[in-house]
């Protein structure tokens, strides 16, 4: 039975590293596949110029490595915003990223549904709709870039389960999922029930942990996450992709070890089936 393989997230050096450097820092740890966030001033494609988006296709092709999703978080976008304007914004800035996609030969931009504030939110209904017409207007410009847009369960969203993945593809079509197995732990799915509900809609999966009762992405073996039954679940769907180890972890903060949380996260999927690093 074969490894399934690992690649490593950028989101720990947001504020310590250009995105170029932190994915010559994780090739430096043996990662040869990686996911790259999207995000100011580590890595925002309108301010990059055409020698640095060239020197990112360069490093690549000579490391023999590969970009295999970019991620652009919910900090300042909701494409499912009440305001047109808002939407707007959001869209110009995921079509910057599948433009830089297709640059780098990535397969893949993580979208996400828009911030969920839960006292006064518009009808779920209208949430919905402003997302899957965001989501059909970037899908276009994706499928134009040879890019594939992937939806992803996160818990402060509208849509925050793995249900709502597969009746938002069904709405949308031609899309498939970014599976986080973490933001399923909190929010209090079964895992594993998730992804063969999924099935083949999978496309990539992130992995990390975090405590029941504080939403994070912590190091493997500090909380409510069990890499066992997510392998299990991962084989009877027949997941040959890559698993995502996605650590949020300051660099900057006094205390912080993404390394470290990143090699010993590693070593515990080793053990349950994925590729050794």
């Amino acid at each position: 039975m074969s490894h399934l393989p690992v690649a490593a997230s950028t989101f720990p050096y947001l504020y310590s590293m250009t995105g170029l450097d932190a994915l010559g820092h994780l090739r430096g740890m043996g990662y040869s596949d990686f996911e790259l966030m999207i995000f100011p001033p580590h890595c925002w494609p309108s301010l990059l110029t055409a020698d640095q988006r060239r020197a990112y296709r360069t490093w690549l092709d000579g490391e023999g490595a590969r970009i295999t999703s970019l991620c652009y978080p919910l900090i300042d976008n909701n494409p499912n915003s009440p305001d047109p304007h808002m939407r707007q914004y959001t869209l110009d800035r995921y079509y910057e990223a599948i433009d830089f996609a297709a640059e780098l030969a990535c397969p893949y931009v993580v979208m996400i549904p828009g911030v969920h504030g839960g006292l006064i939110d518009p009808p779920k209904a209208w949430l919905d709709d402003w997302f899957v017409e965001s989501v059909r207007k970037v899908n276009d410009h994706a499928k134009a870039a040879g890019v594939r847009i992937l939806l992803e369960n996160v818990p402060f969203t509208h849509r925050p389960s793995a249900q709502d993945m597969k009746e938002l593809c069904d709405k949308i079509g031609d899309v498939g999922v970014n599976f986080d197995t973490c933001n399923s732990a909190y929010i209090k799915e079964d895992v594993g029930d998730a992804i063969r509900m999924l099935g083949d809609l999978i496309e990539n999966v992130h992995i990390s942990d975090t405590p029941a009762d504080v939403f994070r992405h912590d190091r493997l073996g500090t909380g409510i996450v069990d890499p066992a039954p997510i392998m299990a679940a991962l084989r009877d769907i027949g997941y040959d992709k890559l698993t995502v180890l996605e650590i949020i972890a300051d660099a900057n903060l006094p205390g912080s070890d993404p390394d470290g949380d990143i090699r010993a996260s590693h070593d515990i999927l080793a053990r349950h089936g994925w590729a050794p690093l």
